[in-house]
Formats: C-alpha cells, sequence, structure tokens
C-alpha cells in the first residue's frame, strides 16, 4: 500500500492533507547547528552519508512529516560534475563565471562516483525511516543550476544569464542539454537507492519571459519527467517552477509533472483552477507567516486548507523555513493542518 504523500503525489485526494517543508532540516534546529558544526563545511555536511542521514531525519524525528526529504544542494550536481564549489560564510554559494567553452569540461563521466555518498545516504534513509514517511529526493533544474554557474553564485536579477539565453542561444541550449542529462543521472541513482518521490526546484524560473519560460524551464522538465518515467513510472515527480505565477498551467501541461509547487505569491484557488487534476498542488504557507505564528498563521492555512480541500494536495511552504523560525512554531502548524481532519 502506498504511503499517503506518494498517493497524494499520484493524485489521489486525502484529508487532512500530508505535510512536509522545504529546508525542513536546517538553522532554525538547534540539533542541525550542532551537527553543522561538526560537519565543518557544508560540501562535508551533503556528502558524508553519516551525516546527511542525520540531517534528514532529525526534522522528521522532531515532528513527525510525512515527507523525508533528501539532505543536500541543488549545486552538489556541478559539483559532482567537476565544477568550482564553494560556500562562502555570509555569502552562500560561490562557482566560476561560467563562460560557454567551460560546458565541454563538464565531466558526465564523473557523475556517478561523485554522488556515491548521496546514494549510500538515502539507502541507509530508506531502511532508517519509520511509519508512514515517504522518502523525497531532489535536484536542482537545469535553468537554476545554470543561473549560478553562469552568475558565479547568487543573483537579484540574474541578468547574465538571460543575456546569454538570448545572445548564445546554441551555448544556452548545450548547457542546459548538458545539465539535463546530468539531472535525470542524478535522480535516477537517488529512485534506484530508494527515493520513493523526487522534486525538481526551478527556483529562478520566475525570471524569464513566457517564451524563454518554455523552452528552458518547461522542455526541460519534460525531458526529465519522461526520461523517469520511462525508468521508473511508478516515482512521482514535484515540479517546482518559482515564481511562475500564470505560467503554472502551461508548466504542468509541457512538463507531465506529477505535482506542482507553488510559491508564496501564487493563489492556491486560481492555480487549482490552471492546473488541471489530478495533478497534485504542493504549498504554499508563507514563511514569514510561520515565523509569526499565532492568530496569523492559523488564519494562512485555514484559507490554503480551504482553497485547496477535495484536491489532491500537499501542504508545504512557498519556500524554505528561515532560519530565525522557532521550532515551537512548526509543531503548531503540524497541528493545525492535522487538527483540520478532526474538525471535518
Amino acid at each position: 500500500m502506498a504511503k499517503k504523500l506518494v498517493s497524494v503525489l499520484r493524485g489521489t485526494p486525502s484529508w487532512p492533507p500530508p505535510l512536509w517543508l522545504m529546508r525542513q532540516a536546517g538553522r532554525y534546529l538547534p540539533e542541525y547547528r550542532a551537527l553543522r558544526a561538526r560537519a565543518g563545511d557544508f560540501i562535508t555536511l551533503c556528502t558524508t552519508p553519516d551525516l546527511a542521514v542525520e540531517a534528514t531525519l532529525q526534522p522528521v524525528r522532531r515532528f513527525g512529516m510525512d515527507g523525508a526529504i533528501l539532505f543536500s544542494d541543488i549545486l552538489i550536481l556541478p559539483w559532482a560534475l567537476g565544477y568550482g564549489l564553494r560556500f562562502a560564510e555570509g555569502e552562500g554559494p560561490v562557482l566560476p563565471r561560467l563562460q560557454p567553452e567551460d560546458i565541454a569540461r563538464l565531466d558526465l563521466d564523473r557523475l556517478e562516483p561523485a554522488l556515491a555518498p548521496v546514494q549510500e545516504a538515502i539507502a541507509r534513509l530508506r531502511v532508517g525511516l519509520d511509519g508512514d514517511a515517504a522518502l523525497i529526493g531532489f535536484a536542482g533544474a537545469p535553468f537554476t543550476v545554470a543561473c549560478y554557474m553562469i552568475e558565479g553564485g547568487g543573483s537579484k536579477d540574474h541578468a547574465r544569464t538571460r543575456a546569454m539565453a538570448y545572445r548564445q542561444p546554441r551555448d544556452f541550449e548545450h548547457l542546459l542539454a548538458v545539465l539535463t542529462e546530468a539531472t535525470i543521472t542524478s535522480l535516477s541513482l537517488q529512485i534506484a537507492a530508494g527515493a520513493e518521490a523526487v522534486m525538481l526546484f526551478d527556483s529562478w524560473a520566475g525570471v524569464l519571459s513566457p517564451s524563454l519560460f518554455r523552452r528552458f524551464v518547461a522542455n526541460p522538465a519534460a525531458r526529465i519527467k519522461a526520461a523517469l518515467g520511462e525508468r521508473f513510472p511508478e516515482i512521482p515527480v514535484i515540479g517546482f517552477p518559482r515564481l511562475a505565477g500564470g505560467l503554472l498551467g502551461v508548466y504542468a501541461e509541457i512538463s507531465g509533472v506529477d505535482a506542482v509547487g507553488m510559491d508564496t505569491a501564487t493563489d492556491p484557488a486560481l492555480t487549482a483552477a490552471l492546473v488541471a487534476a489530478p495533478v497534485a498542488l504542493q504549498g504554499n504557507l508563507d514563511p514569514v507567516a510561520l515565523l509569526a505564528g499565532g492568530a496569523a498563521m492559523t488564519a494562512e492555512v485555514a484559507r490554503i486548507l480551504g482553497a485547496l480541500r477535495g484536491r489532491a494536495h500537499v501542504f508545504n511552504l512557498g519556500h524554505g523555513i528561515l532560519p530565525e523560525t522557532p521550532p515551537a512554531h512548526v509543531a503548531e502548524l503540524i497541528a493545525l493542518v492535522r487538527g483540520a481532519g478532526e474538525a471535518a
């Protein structure tokens, strides 16, 4: 019998909805901060199975989430391809700014051995997870990973990336083709090791025009979903094209994903009309509402649940948990969502 989260991701509504939270393992948890200090650096934390397993299990152990998402980072993929990556304290990820001639140096042959520790962590998690919690693997979508590589890290407007897409479309297509193939390999390895669902994070999808969105966000997602569907037809794929707004329906139709993640600014009722069932919806409480807690959070939770009742829905945030969030607010949120079932 399928776990509740997996069943909903396949399109079967459940009340109350299953719940997990983006960045549910992280700096808001004191046990995570202690683990991070023990690891020394972030890449070591992601690529040491014992540490990654512990980070993944911490929020499930504390809160009883319905999903356990692998502790890793979307930029482990370029790191595994041999592209430079470091995490600077207070700055976030730092990479060399990619030039077109760098694309040929991305080494798909080193991907599988470099990702072996990630596979081992997933295999251990699948054995170590108790109860009904489903194990979720993930990857950064090709466009978003390309953004970090071309910009050399984070960016406010991703102007270098967008300029390359317009001025050098063949080079940009080539880069996305390599990253798409690498993403298929990475997610396939995760599923083979035991992931029960996978998520594609396209954090910067909404910075593109509609035509480029179709070309560089929705089409790569469709290739990834088709390849995974052929190899692992039973494994649901969640797509999260953040900031896509009214293009969520287009994304769902072109990509063929099983579930669509909604960001904070998305209207759940409108999205339910744009994205045809049985595609599931995931989201989309504002992380700041979770930070605030109390009556404000209660009202937002009720609004989201009311808009999506009767639809296959996974309750989540519209983006990741903020580091300053009190853990007690997370426990309060879970009680609210699960209490909706008792109140029905």
